[in-house]
């Protein structure tokens, strides 16, 4: 038997790959089929399953195609509602795969229908728990995504609660425990950069497993301190729910090569959105195209195109690194953004030899912020960090302006102010300028290494005290 993780980093999820005696089963699956059909190919094995956990608001799962593709029967657990043709599993329902045997354990709470899967590869001596979002490395699923009138986060994290203690903690402590994401993810709280570990040790270092931690304590803990979840999840639990465009349509759309004079033309339409993926060393010096917004594909990019740009059915229209397009258009659609019009042929050069307009940020090292900063000649410092890193740290004197709250925030931006953006390390500052010059402030400055290096220059740091702490 074989049991692969698949962890796709740029948004923290694990899909897996089990496959025995030439049948093979896919769980949660990304967007894109290709990875499970070219291992089912090499394993000389024919997908029979595509099971989910839930339906996930993160990303969008490829399960329809992949079920188009191979014939598998799409499975979900007890309650799960679709547009689709799906088995509704039941509590302890078992499916054969080669030889495997895989146990369906509903596990409601951080949705209803959430499931986990249970595996005994008795060849190896050794136990899989699926677990989905009821169960992280270190943290459980946040309770507050599936909430409807008669259906409160407290009453989730209550029948999460339930779900821990009497179905996942009653398993045998060498299980292993491989949860559907990892640290960076937005679906809980305090998740491990590790991702699997053995139940009997989550038992023990995870804080929502305390033996001793009751039902009301747990509902507590679990409910306190939730930030709102990024505006493209409810977007894309329903596109989950719902028959999207393939797959392989998207590629073909996403990747139409458009002349210079076209993309020009379709940048000057209010309805289509330039994005520049390019390097960030790229965008600060060579500048990029009028209106552009900057996420590069090198950093945290598909959760913080869905955290920004707020019409998930935006046209956009690609300024990329050669060679890298469909990398873009994947990740793209990896969270429902399925209406790339196509890329600029050429790549930025193009542009610069067809002798077009420019738009260009500034750029100053830590050591010229810290001078600058304290000869009082900055009119508009900002740090765009998270609010806990903030809090945490900052530099005295300066304000907080998350980037994850810029559309919301932004009528407190003046056009005419000079403004000098800092983030922790520099890939979020750089898109806060995109979007302040997009959004027509005229001066906007990048801090090149962002907190780490200006925190290196000996400047003034000071920390969020809470009040108790001053009694």
């Amino acid at each position: 038997m074989k049991v692969e993780q698949i962890f796709t980093s740029c948004i923290a999820e694990m899909a897996y790959y089990i496959e025995s005696n030439g049948e093979a089963a896919i769980i949660d699956p990304l967007r894109e089929t290709e990875p499970y059909l070219e291992r089912a190919k090499n394993d000389n094995a024919k997908i029979k399953y595509v099971f989910l956990t839930h339906f996930h608001a993160d990303f969008v799962s490829g399960h329809v195609d992949l079920a188009k593709k191979t014939g598998a029967t799409i499975v979900y657990g007890p309650g799960a509602k679709a547009n689709f043709d799906f088995h509704e599993g039941t509590h302890n329902e078992t499916f054969e795969i080669g030889e495997a045997e895989l146990k369906l354990i509903h596990t409601p709470g951080h949705t209803m229908e959430s499931s986990s899967y249970y595996l005994e590869d008795n060849e190896n001596d050794k136990k899989y728990l699926f677990s989905g979002d009821a169960l992280f490395i270190g943290d459980v699923g946040r309770p507050d995504l599936a909430v409807k009138s008669d259906l409160t986060e407290e009453d989730l994290a209550g029948h999460l609660f339930e779900t821990l203690r009497n179905r996942i903690m009653t398993l045998p402590d060498d299980t292993i425990v491989y949860p559907n994401h990892g640290a960076g993810s937005a679906c809980g709280k305090n998740m491990s950069k590790e991702t699997w570990d053995t139940l009997g040790n989550q038992k023990e270092t995870n804080y929502a497993l305390r033996a001793n931690m009751t039902k009301d304590e747990f509902i507590e803990e679990l409910t306190t301190g939730i930030k709102p979840p990024p505006q493209y999840f409810p977007k894309n639990a329903g596109m989950n729910k719902a028959v999207n465009k393939p797959i392989d349509k998207i590629y073909e759309d996403g990747l139409t090569q458009i002349d210079v004079a076209t993309f020009k033309e379709m940048s000057e339409d209010s309805s289509v959105l330039v994005l520049d993926t390019r390097k960030g060393k790229e965008y600060t010096e060579k500048g990029t195209i009028p209106g552009a917004i900057w996420i590069g594909i090198d950093g945290g990019f598909a959760p913080w195109v869905g955290a920004l740009i707020l019409d998930i059915n935006q046209k956009i229209i690609l300024l990329a690194d050669e060679g890298r397009e469909q990398e873009v258009v994947k990740r793209l659609a990896r969270v429902g953004y399925d209406n790339s019009q196509g890329y600029l042929k050429g790549g930025f050069e193009a542009w610069i030899n067809a002798g077009y307009e420019v738009d260009t940020i500034g750029s100053i090292s830590a050591e010229e912020f810290k001078d600058k900063f304290e000869e009082n000649s900055m009119e508009m410092p900002l740090d765009v960090r998270k609010d806990g890193e903030y809090e945490s740290e900052h530099v005295e004197g300066i304000e907080s302006f998350p980037l994850d709250y810029i559309n919301n925030n932004f009528a407190e931006i003046s056009p005419e102010k000079k403004y000098f953006l800092h983030c922790a390390g520099g890939y979020r500052s750089l898109i806060a300028t995109s979007i302040f010059k997009r959004n027509g402030v005229k001066k906007v400055t990048d801090v090149r290494g962002g907190y780490g290096a200006i925190k290196k220059t000996g400047i003034a740091l000071t920390n969020f005290v809470c009040p108790t702490e001053n009694k």
